[in-house]
């Protein structure tokens, strides 16, 4: 089946734009004019701009629509007020973790899902099944575009483009571009300080094209997905397909905080109440190399020499950080491991030593 491709997609292609897939999308890795590390670099410094709109888009509207997500998704919607943005999780009955996503509540008639462009249709369907009568829940993965501007002068580059900067972080408004709607949310996945546009394709690229000139005397620089995993990665934020699975929940992922365990029921909560009671056997950590090795995904951990060795786990997630200019990652380690271990990873088959250390790797501005 053909990949389906951003509005923007003549845009980065006319960027020299190297495009990979995700999520059954074609996306911009890098661009030509600097690469991953000049890209990742911008973001921490200046000002990147990302095209994410593969992540996917769903509402859930109708009398009650919010107390039913609430029902459903991990984290309690009673946390937040409407105007405001809550990372939660959609498990299954066995606790594994279907989807991580953004929640955006307007009200409590109304909210906008920014789920992962593969799970798209999986969360969107096991909402649509559930929904009690007059509650929609309609899939709009392919309607908008959403624009991720991120770094210290991203209130500088939306300012440009007459667009409204300010508000708390985990918290949104609704502004007007050129006669339409655009959402402006507080939120990122870089760790940097930072917003996300969500837009009607029919603006998608005068939105692009506004924040390309009024970035241009701030440093921005278009940020392809490889900088979004350095960048995500030097915070600790998790992958979904890596990080968390079905088969890795969040209470092994260190998620837990976006369980509201006190709620009366979501779905998987009576397997994840039952692991959080008796203590994963096995949690995600953080790797940090202390000499030149790079960690990559399912590369084995070992603790101890000789004999005495043992396997205690795997790397889900690993790559070398621009920012430390050293390798590091996440790796799910056997809970009796100590936190402070240092461990070997098998990079090829030459053992490198990794210290174990709590995410995330680099100081974060994203409250800033």
């Amino acid at each position: 089946m053909a990949l389906l491709t951003s509005p923007l997609h003549e845009r980065h292609v006319a960027l020299g734009a190297k495009l990979g897939e995700f999520g059954g999308w074609s996306m911009p890795l890098e661009y030509a004019d600097g690469g991953v590390v000049a890209e990742h670099t911008a973001v921490r410094e200046a000002v990147g701009l990302f095209d994410v709109s593969h992540l996917g888009k769903a509402t859930v509207k109708g009398p009650g629509a919010a107390d039913f997500v609430n029902a459903c998704l991990t984290n309690d919607l009673g946390r937040i007020a409407p105007g405001q943005a809550q990372y939660t999780l959609c498990c299954d009955q066995t606790g594994g973790v279907v989807d991580d996503l953004i929640v955006y509540l307007h009200g409590p008639d109304h909210l906008l899902l920014v789920p992962n462009a593969a799970n798209t249709a999986e969360v969107v369907r096991r909402l649509q099944a559930a929904a009690p009568e007059g509650v929609e829940v309609t899939d709009e993965h392919r309607d908008h575009v959403v624009l991720a501007v991120q770094g210290p002068q991203s209130d500088a580059v939306l300012v440009g483009a007459g667009l409204p900067v300010g508000h708390d972080y985990m918290s949104f408004v609704t502004a007007t571009f050129d006669g339409t709607e655009v959402v402006v949310c507080r939120t990122g996945y870089t760790g940097e300080r930072g917003y996300e546009l969500i837009a009607p394709v029919a603006v998608a690229t005068s939105l692009w094209d506004a924040l390309v000139e009024a970035g241009a005397e701030h440093g921005l620089r278009a940020a392809g997905l490889g900088a979004r995993d350095t960048l995500r990665t030097e915070m600790g934020y998790p992958l979904h397909g890596q990080d968390l699975s079905l088969e890795i929940t969040p209470v092994q992922a260190r998620a837990a905080w976006a369980i509201g365990w006190d709620k009366p029921t979501f779905w998987g909560k009576e397997a994840l109440a039952a692991e959080r009671a008796a203590k994963p056997a096995r949690v995600l950590r953080g790797i940090k190399a202390v000499g030149r090795g790079i960690p990559r995904a399912h590369m084995t951990v070992v603790l101890g020499e000789g004999e005495e060795s043992r396997t205690v786990g795997e790397v889900t997630s690993g790559t070398f950080s621009p920012t430390l200019r050293t390798g590091i990652g996440l790796a799910l380690v056997a809970a009796d491991v100590p936190a402070d271990a240092r461990v070997a990873v098998d990079v090829r088959g030459r053992r490198m030593e990794f210290d174990l250390v709590k995410p995330p790797f680099v100081d974060t501005g994203v409250r800033g």
